[in-house]
């Protein structure tokens, strides 16, 4: 028999429906997976009795002839920015540290609906905030990836590194991710996987924790575009606990499925090529052009005049919305609390969040409070939002001349643990390509497209209109046809 390891959303999904073997068989060889893989630090807590309860309910259904739930069978990976009730939940900061919610997020809760297991809690980078997963108070999380006749670890990207390197090692067959300036699609690049961000507002935020309010978007990671429809399915729907998600019916996206683009334009932002770009990245820009073309497609070139302002204007919305909604984290109702003898109520917070919180939190929250005092408001986080305006309007008319657009994931493969963490700066230039489309609230993939000169994966991004996430699947679906990834980490773990 094949290694049940191996199997990818679908193949496990259908296997279970035709009974060519039974999830608890499933679930009982991830769970042992799990286990073995420590070195990675992709779990901050396992939950294999999670996923054998959810086995054991599939394969009973179907031994009394029920129509299975659409993910029976299935065990995933849960960031650890989900609420799960009766399950530690710490988005890998110490300020939560046991904190046990007694709810369950909207996002989880639609996927047990459907018939999902879990494994465990995925580490991530501390409150979202990070493109390398080094800034988690638990400690990196690896790629599992590395260079021919090199140990050196490697960032599996972030804020999700613990869905994509739990996902690129066969640790689960999928797994949740948020999203707020390319928290999903560059992991998923670093890794060779597919992640995709729906349109804002698509899944709900109620449950899950807060970095940006106006940003954060769920959504999910795993090996191939399909299984990507298939879990969206599953994760999507309006939520009247949350105010701003889409009161719309969840389309049949993996029925709608087609690598068929004919009659479709695809748009080429000329902005993205920006200078000192890699050959290489250059060039598997190229491939994929001319992918889409071989599918049908009309290739045009487009403009974004403001993606130069992207990233600046990211970095002062997104810190200003995350010192607010930090705030909530003193010490006084839950999570950590830090009371030096003698202490006032102002010493008890300073010394909680001092101890409670990362390096990179602390700064976007003094970047975020800066930028909303009142003698700045006007001058950052006013213009900053009047240029997030103008990005939109940029996309917009794109949308007259193309139905989607490509562009690279990120401006490099993998780099090492270490590489850049002492420069923030060059840190945050590893969204450049992600932001503009988290700025605007639009559905955006990355899809594995091939590898660099080191054996490292390389992704491309499809954007498309907002809501149009079955154009963003059907593309991605087209150059994952043509591009024929199939490569794995190699086991070291």
């Amino acid at each position: 028999m094949t290694d049940l390891t191996d199997l990818g959303i679908a193949a496990i999904r259908d296997g279970v429906r035709a009974g060519s073997f039974s999830a608890v068989e499933v679930a009982d060889a991830f769970v042992v997976k799990v286990a073995k893989a420590k070195p990675l630090n992709a779990f901050l807590v396992e939950t294999p009795d999670h996923a054998l309860a959810a086995a054991k309910a599939a394969d009973a259904a179907r031994a009394a002839g029920e129509t299975l739930k659409p993910l029976a069978g299935v065990p995933i990976g849960m960031k650890d920015l989900f609420c799960t009730k009766g399950v530690a939940t710490t988005a890998a900061s110490h300020i939560l540290e046991g904190f046990t919610p007694t709810y369950e997020s909207t996002v989880s809760q639609n996927l047990w609906d459907a018939g999902a297991g879990m494994l465990g809690k995925l580490n991530m980078d501390q409150f979202a905030m990070g493109s390398s997963n080094e800034t988690s108070a638990f400690g990196n999380v690896v790629s599992p990836w590395r260079k021919p006749g090199s140990d050196a670890p490697l960032a599996p990207g972030g804020s999700s590194g613990g869905s994509s390197s739990a996902v690129a090692a066969g640790l689960c067959p999928g797994a949740t991710g948020t999203d707020t300036g390319g928290s999903i699609r560059q992991p998923a690049a670093f890794t060779g996987i597919s992640g995709i961000k729906p349109t804002y507002g698509r899944c709900s935020r109620w449950g899950t924790i807060a970095f940006a309010s106006s940003l954060d978007q769920a959504g999910p990671m795993a090996r191939d575009v399909r299984d990507c429809a298939i879990m969206l399915e599953a994760m999507a729907g309006f939520d009247a606990k949350d105010a701003t998600s889409l009161q719309l019916d969840v389309p049949k996206w993996e029925q709608g499925l087609t690598g068929n683009l004919a009659g479709k334009r695809v748009g080429i932002p000329k902005e993205y090529r920006v200078d000192g770009m890699p050959a290489e990245i250059e060039a598997l820009w190229q491939a994929g052009i001319d992918w889409l073309k071989d599918a049908g497609a009309e290739i045009v070139e487009v403009s974004l005049p403001h993606t130069k302002y992207a990233l600046p204007a990211y970095y002062i919305i997104a810190p200003a919305e995350a010192s607010s909604n930090l705030a909530r984290y003193d010490g006084v109702r839950y999570g950590l609390r830090d009371l030096p003898e003698g202490a006032g109520l102002q010493d008890m917070y300073a010394a909680t969040r001092a101890a409670g919180f990362g390096a990179e939190v602390k700064r976007r929250i003094m970047i975020g409070t800066y930028v909303l005092s009142a003698g700045f408001y006007d001058a950052y986080y006013t213009q900053a939002q009047k240029v997030r305006t103008l990005i939109a309007r940029d996309f917009e008319r794109a949308w007259e001349q193309c139905d989607v657009l490509l562009a690279p994931t990120a401006p490099s493969a993998a780099f090492a643990l270490g590489d850049k963490s002492a420069d923030p700066l060059a840190m945050y230039l590893n969204d450049v390509f992600t932001v503009p489309s988290s700025l605007a609230g639009l559905p955006a993939m990355s899809v594995p497209g091939g590898l660099d000169k080191d054996g490292l994966p390389l992704g491309l991004q499809i954007i498309g209109k907002a809501l149009d996430e079955q154009g963003v699947l059907n593309a991605g679906l087209a150059i994952e046809e043509r591009a024929g990834f199939v490569a794995r980490p190699e086991s070291w773990w």
